[in-house]
């Protein structure tokens, strides 16, 4: 690995938070941005990749992730997460040349963000959870509400979420790691969410994330109008394949869906060669 292209450690200020972030390489910028219960270490793999092909990439630790500031104001929103990459783009000197790449809640800022500021993303890919407009139909799905029983659990406001997680040196999040992406090894990555997730308010940030989403606006279900590359895993653990292989029809016009094969719901970490060029071709076309 170059010195261009060498993963850095970074503090940044925007949207009057203090980010941590990963980053690479320099040009037009690329913001990676990451899941639950996952951290920016989620993209060290495709970070060089982007930053090889002429990319700025950049990872933050999103709201409330150490070492990120948790916000003083408690708010988790769609909205909320969206403002915050659409300042990130402005304080990291992107321009109209940049492209928005997110996975799990990470998708779901993404598609928020390009549709809220569409002048700032020239393209965008998401992962692991398809657009809103896709709701209905899966929680028409029986065998699909079953697998959103963390949803509920984490929504639920009696303490009960933040017990289950701190319990046993976080055994819950593994647990979700392990059926969500089935025949993984997730041991490397889930040091590095532990470590984000140590002190109770970083879990209990994470968790809010889930109690915002009833404070959702329709704004923030919007689909982005840029062309967007939708990415799912055949063996996804969390939300089933056969339901969102038609995810390209739920957003703009030259958007496309691939389903990889032997891959679950982390399927960046799984298969990063494949994951990685199918990214790199969309973001550079």
């Amino acid at each position: 690995m170059t010195a261009s292209t060498a993963v850095r450690e970074a503090t940044v200020r925007a949207n009057g938070l203090r980010f941590g972030v990963l980053e690479a390489g320099t040009g037009p910028l690329a913001l990676c941005l990451h899941g639950f219960p996952d951290t920016a270490h989620t993209w060290q793999l495709l970070l060089p990749e982007l930053a090889r092909a002429g990319f700025r990439a950049v990872a933050p630790f999103t709201r409330g992730y150490a070492p990120t500031e948790i916000p003083g104001d408690a708010t988790y929103s769609v909205s909320d997460l969206a403002a915050d990459a659409n300042a990130l783009h402005d304080v990291v000197g992107g321009d109209g040349d940049a492209v928005l790449i997110g996975h799990d809640w990470g998708a779901e800022t993404a598609y928020a963000a390009a549709a809220s500021a569409p002048e700032r993303w020239r393209r965008v890919v998401t992962l692991g959870v398809p657009p809103a407009g896709m709701d209905e139909l899966l929680l028409a799905d029986y065998e699909q509400i079953k697998r959103f029983f963390y949803l509920f659990l984490l929504q639920d406001q009696s303490g009960l979420a933040e017990d289950l997680a701190a319990r046993d040196d976080m055994a819950f999040l593994e647990l979700l790691w392990r059926d969500w992406s089935p025949g993984f090894d997730p041991a490397r990555q889930l040091a590095r969410v532990k470590e984000s997730l140590r002190e109770p308010e970083h879990r209990a940030a994470a968790i809010a994330y889930y109690r915002a989403t009833q404070l959702g606006t329709e704004a923030d279900r919007a689909a982005p109008p840029q062309p967007t590359l939708y990415l799912h895993g055949a063996r996804d653990g969390c939300i089933r394949a056969d339901l969102v292989r038609d995810a390209a029809n739920f957003l703009a016009a030259g958007s496309r869906t691939v389903i990889v094969p032997d891959t679950g719901h982390f399927l960046h970490l799984e298969k990063p060669a494949e994951v990685n060029a199918q990214i790199l071709a969309w973001v550079q076309s």
